[in-house]
C-alpha cells in the first residue's frame, strides 16, 4: 500500500521509522519530512522513504498530492493540521487518514473546550477557571495561593503554559497573554489552573470513537535544563515504562480518565478516532488530568514506537476501521530512553545551517536510532534547521542500559551549540533504585 506521514519532526520520523518495517507498505511519502527521513529504507529494498515539499498546514496540497499518489492511508503527525481540519478534507475526497477530526481535535486546539468538557464529564482534573478579561483573571489566581498554572487557550508550539509560583508572577502570565498578546489568538482566551502537586507522567490510548487501548506509560521532561529548570519547551526528552504506576495502578488511571471520558464524547456526539495524549499529574488524591493532545507525543512517540511489536500499519488501521477492539496492543519487556539534541537559542530563535558531525559513527550503536527534527541536507552533510535536532533513543533490559546507551549515542555527535539534558529518566532511575 502507499502511505503518506504528513510532518516534519522527530515524532513524524519515528513514525516514518516503524512503517518503513511493515512488509505491508510499497511507498512511503513524507510531507515536508525532513533529512532523516529521506534516509529509511522500506522493507526488503523497497526503496527509500520520499520526502515531498508540501507543508503540513497544506491542506488543499496535501489532498492534492495524496490524490496524485494513490495514497492508502494518510498519518497525521503535527497538532496544527488537525486543528485546521486535515481528516475533515480527506474524508470528504474519500481519502483514507488517520487522526481526529476537526471537532475532536477541540481536546488539544482548545484548553477551553476540554476544560468545559472535563468538567461537565466528571474527568478528573484541576480547580481552573476561564477568563477573557485580566482584572477577573488576575483576582481568581489570589485565590491560589500554591500557585497556578495560567494557559493560552489555542495551539502555542507547546510553549502556551506559564507556570506561576506566586500571586505576582500569574499576574505578570495573565498580562502576558491577555494584554500583550503573547501568543496572539492563540490567548484571546486562557485557562487557569490550581497548581497540582504530584509526579507528572504522559498517557497515550489508541482510539476508534468506542475502544481505547492504553499505552504503557511514559514521562516527558518540558523544561530546557536539569532539575526541571529553564523555559519550557517542546520536550527535551522521554522515556518509557515509568515506575510510577504498576500494571493494576495503571489499568485504573486510565479507567479513571478513559471511562467518563468516552461517555462524554458519546453524548457529545464526538467519535475520536486517533491517538489521545492526556498529561497526567498523579496526585495524593488520584490522578489528574493537566491537558489533553490528540496525537503523538514528541519525544513521547520516540520511545513508545521503538518498544511497539505490532505492524504500525495493522494499528492504525484498526483504528480508522473501527476495530480497534479486535487487536491488542503487544509490547517489548523493554526500557527506552530519549535524549533530545537541541541548537543553540532553542527554545527562542535558533541558529541554523550548522554541520552535524558523528552521525555516522553513532548510528552504528546496537539497539538505539537517531530521529531527525531540525535537520536539513547541505551537500554531503546534515547541518542543523531548527530547535529540537535529534532525538536519540535508546532501548535496553532496563532504565540504566537504556539511559547509557543513549548517553553513549549522544557523545558521539558534534555540532556547534548543541544543547541537551543529561538528566533524562533520573527520576525514574533514582525511584527504581530506592525501591
Amino acid at each position: 500500500m502507499n502511505v503518506l506521514v504528513i510532518g516534519s519532526g522527530g515524532r513524524e520520523h519515528a513514525v516514518v521509522w516503524k512503517l518503513a518495517q511493515s512488509a505491508r507498505v510499497a511507498n512511503l511519502y513524507c510531507a515536508p519530512g525532513n533529512a532523516g527521513m529521506a534516509e529509511e529504507e522500506l522493507y526488503n529494498g523497497r526503496g527509500l522513504a520520499q520526502c515531498v515539499p508540501v507543508a503540513a498546514d497544506d491542506l488543499p496540497g496535501l489532498a492534492a498530492l495524496a490524490l496524485e499518489k494513490k495514497i492508502d492511508l494518510t498519518v497525521v503527525g503535527p497538532d496544527n493540521p488537525l486543528a485546521l481540519g486535515v481528516v475533515d478534507l480527506f474524508q470528504k475526497k474519500g481519502l483514507r487518514i488517520w487522526g481526529p477530526s476537526q471537532q475532536a481535535a477541540q481536546f488539544e486546539s482548545s484548553k477551553v473546550f476540554s476544560q468545559r468538557f472535563m468538567e461537565k464529564y466528571g474527568v478528573p482534573t484541576a480547580r481552573s477557571g476561564i477568563f477573557t478579561e485580566p482584572l477577573k483573571a488576575k483576582d481568581f489566581a489570589a485565590t491560589l495561593k500554591d500557585g497556578c498554572a495560567v494557559k493560552a487557550d489555542g495551539l502555542a508550539l507547546g510553549k502556551g503554559v506559564i507556570v506561576c509560583h506566586s500571586v505576582t508572577e500569574a499576574h505578570l502570565a495573565v498580562d502576558e497573554m491577555l494584554v500583550n498578546n503573547k501568543f496572539g489568538a492563540a490567548s484571546r482566551q486562557i485557562v487557569i489552573q490550581e497548581l497540582l502537586v504530584g509526579t507528572e507522567i504522559s498517557l497515550h490510548a489508541l482510539c476508534d470513537g468506542a475502544t481505547a487501548r492504553l499505552f504503557p506509560s511514559s514521562q516527558d521532561h518540558k523544561r530546557l535544563s536539569e532539575h526541571d529548570s529553564g523555559p519550557n519547551t517542546g520536550g527535551m526528552g522521554a522515556y518509557a515504562p515509568t515506575p510510577f504506576l504498576s500494571a493494576e495502578e495503571l489499568a485504573a488511571t486510565g479507567k479513571a480518565i478513559l471511562d467518563p471520558w468516552l461517555k462524554g464524547c458519546k453524548a457529545e456526539g464526538i467519535e475520536f478516532c486517533g491517538l489521545l495524549y492526556p498529561g497526567v499529574m498523579l496526585t495524593a488524591t488520584g490522578p489528574k488530568i493537566l491537558e489533553f493532545n490528540a496525537r503523538f507525543g514528541d519525544p513521547e512517540a520516540q520511545v513508545y514506537l521503538p518498544l511497539l511489536e505490532n505492524d504500525l500499519i495493522d494499528v492504525l488501521e484498526a483504528s480508522v476501521d473501527r476495530r480497534l477492539a479486535k487487536i491488542e496492543l503487544k509490547w517489548r519487556s523493554q526500557t527506552a530512553v530519549c535524549v533530545v539534541m537541541a541548537a543553540e537559542g532553542y527554545p527562542g530563535s535558533v541558529v541554523k545551517g550548522r554541520p552535524i558531525r558523528g552521525l555516522f559513527e553513532a548510528s552504528r550503536v546496537p539497539e538505539t536510532k537517531i530521529f531527525h527534527a531540525g535537520t536539513a541536507r547541505a551537500n554531503d552533510t546534515f547541518v542543523t534547521n531548527g530547535g529540537r535536532v535529534l532525538g536519540v533513543t535508546a532501548w535496553g533490559g532496563g532504565l540504566a542500559q537504556a539511559r547509557e546507551r543513549a548517553y553513549c549515542v549522544v557523545e558521539k555527535i558534534q555540532f556547534d551549540g548543541a544543547q541537551y539534558r543529561r538528566d533524562i529518566g533520573a527520576k525514574a532511575f533514582n525511584k527504581t533504585i530506592q525501591s
